[in-house]
């Protein structure tokens, strides 16, 4: 009887226990309801994108590159095939020379022979006017004593006259072989020769658009072309990302923003590389969209949260962090 009574007593007492241990969890489980655990900040990572175009049209003529390569800057990417610039590039050449041959002609002046010639021509003129004046004389003195008709005292005045007209003429065609072109004549040649250079600058310069190259170190991310296709001006070829520009993108709500300023430290987890307790510092702070933000504080009434967009910087570069990856940053 007495063992009864004991063993309904432990009975008892472990009854009580068990009570009061569901108790506790109930408890404790309430608690936690009511009091539930700061959800995480879930960040991704990211890095700095170049999208690469070329400036004018042409058919790709090879692809040196590959997704996943390394690149260095001035790194050729691909070859473009553009008959059109290459046609015009020999068209505006063609008119430069012709431009600076031009120039030079007019800056030269006139040729040895030439001047020769004209000095010849006016010797000839000389001697002409010489030989007009000396019958000019002749027949004055002969008119004048009656000798002659009045006649041919005009034929010989006449003479005279355009004898000393064409050695003047002659005279002016030898200053002008001598003295070149003027100076405004130089001048537009010399601009006409600029003009051209200029236009063959131009075109050379789009010429070297058929090489596309990197300009930046980076890694090819993807390719959006093929050879054989026609890439369009201005229209993106190939995506560089530089996995040295590190950063997470963090999508906050603004309840949760009194822990958050410029400067701010974030203690992260990067499942995808096992790393815990990795550094990041905020740098930039900005409000997202709000049609793709808000969230009402209460069914009713009150006033919306909205939501921030966060970056952080890594305070060390992390190896093998690429664009994609999760960021954890566990709240207290």
């Amino acid at each position: 009887m007495t063992e009864n009574k004991k063993i309904s007593k432990k009975t008892r007492i472990g009854i009580a226990g068990g009570a009061l241990a569901v108790a506790a969890i109930l408890g404790y489980g309430l608690w936690l309801g009511t009091h539930p655990a700061p959800e995480p900040f879930y960040g991704m990572a990211q890095a700095k994108t170049v999208q690469v175009a070329a400036k004018v049209t042409g058919r790709v003529e090879k692809l040196l590159v590959r997704e996943g390569d390394d690149v260095a800057p001035g790194a050729l990417l691909m070859q473009l095939d553009i008959p059109e610039i290459e046609a015009k590039l020999r068209e505006v050449q063609a008119l430069q020379a012709a431009a600076g041959a031009k120039s030079s002609l007019v800056h030269e002046g006139a040729r040895p022979q030439e001047i020769r010639a004209a000095r010849a021509q006016e010797l000839q003129a000389q001697a002409g006017e010489e030989l007009a004046r000396k019958t000019y004389n002749r027949i004055q003195t002969l008119y004048k004593d009656g000798l002659i008709s009045k006649q041919k005292y005009d034929e010989a005045l006449a003479q005279y006259r355009s004898a000393r007209e064409l050695l003047e003429m002659a005279r002016e065609q030898l200053s002008i072989a001598q003295t070149g072109a003027r100076t405004q004549e130089k001048e537009a040649a010399s601009a006409m020769a600029e003009q051209a250079a200029q236009g063959v600058n131009q075109v050379a310069s789009l010429a070297k658009e058929k090489d596309v190259t990197s300009p930046l170190a980076a890694e090819v991310s993807e390719i959006y072309i093929e050879e054989g296709e026609i890439a369009a001006a201005g229209v993106p070829l190939v995506s560089l990302v530089d996995l040295t520009d590190q950063r997470v993108v963090f999508n906050i709500r603004e309840d949760a923003m009194p822990t958050i300023t410029k400067g701010t430290e974030l203690i992260a987890q990067i499942p995808a590389l096992g790393l815990k307790n990795v550094r990041f510092t905020v740098y930039f702070i900005n409000p997202r969209s709000d049609y793709a933000t808000w969230r009402s504080t209460r069914q009713s009434t009150g006033f919306d949260l909205r939501t921030f967009e966060v970056r952080a910087r890594p305070a060390e570069p992390v190896a093998d962090l690429r664009p994609g990856m999760s960021v954890i940053v566990e709240r207290d």
